[in-house]
């Protein structure tokens, strides 16, 4: 049984324990279509279900430059170094009413990072070629995952977005969107739950000019792409921490 849902807040709660790992998310994009709840509840991990806003849950594919990654009180490890990533994210609700992000993907360039995240928190971390510039109104994001066949080609991703930067949103769907204080994970045959917290987003309305996208499809969500987004937004980004991670009750 699923709780109340908790109110979404723009603002952290704080972390109860020490902070485990430490990393800055810069130059976000964050592209979102809405999808019946019944579509992702079978991609979600034990004793979680969707979350819903207007009606609808909602699918994320999030790319954005991650760096100055960190554990525990240790300065910024130089072997992870600074990387594009992009996330296949959808969102669901615990028995607690606690509302967070369960990833079905994500890609990075730096093996390292790739072996380091799956081990420490079991992470689905795609080892992929990801890059990223800026462009005169925005940014353009690209992605390729690295398979071990030479004869299979890996799934892609092309974006590119406009940015009004003279505009800002704080709405509820942009909240509901963003204001994500932790997340949901299968590992060691349970479902773990692991918080984190940073700064409130400032966010920016944007318009995607181009989109190739086999990431979605590749994460079960076939056809979720051929729509276009019900939702973007940009974030010159945030520094965000992670707390000690707990299980749900069975």
């Amino acid at each position: 049984m699923t709780g109340e849902p908790r109110p979404i807040a723009s603002s952290a709660p704080a972390l109860s324990g020490p902070v485990v790992a430490a990393q800055e998310w810069r130059d976000l994009t964050f592209v979102h279509w809405r999808v019946p709840a019944s579509a992702v509840a079978p991609l979600l991990p034990p004793g979680v279900v969707p979350d819903v806003f207007d009606g609808s849950t909602w699918v994320g594919l999030i790319a954005f430059q991650l760096g100055d990654a960190r554990i525990g009180p240790l300065p910024p490890s130089p072997i992870g170094g600074s990387f594009t990533e992009v996330n296949v994210r959808l969102y669901g609700v615990d028995a607690e009413g606690r509302r967070g992000v369960v990833f079905r993907s994500l890609e990075a360039s730096s093996l390292p990072a790739v072996l380091a995240a799956r081990a420490m928190f079991g992470l689905p971390y795609q080892w992929a070629r990801t890059a990223q510039r800026p462009t005169d109104d925005g940014w353009e994001y690209a992605s390729r995952r690295i398979t071990t066949s030479p004869t299979t080609r890996g799934p892609g991703f092309q974006l590119g977005v406009d940015v009004d930067r003279a505009t800002t949103i704080d709405d509820e769907l942009s909240q509901f969107l963003t204001a994500r204080w932790g997340l949901f994970q299968s590992r060691f045959g349970r479902t773990q739950w692991l918080p984190n917290e940073h700064e409130p987003w400032v966010l920016h309305p944007a318009r995607v000019t181009s989109l190739r996208d086999e990431l979605c499809a590749a994460a079960g969500l076939p056809g979720v792409v051929e729509h276009e987004p019900d939702s973007v937004l940009f974030s010159p980004g945030v520094t965000a921490r992670f707390g000690i991670g707990s299980f749900l009750a069975r």
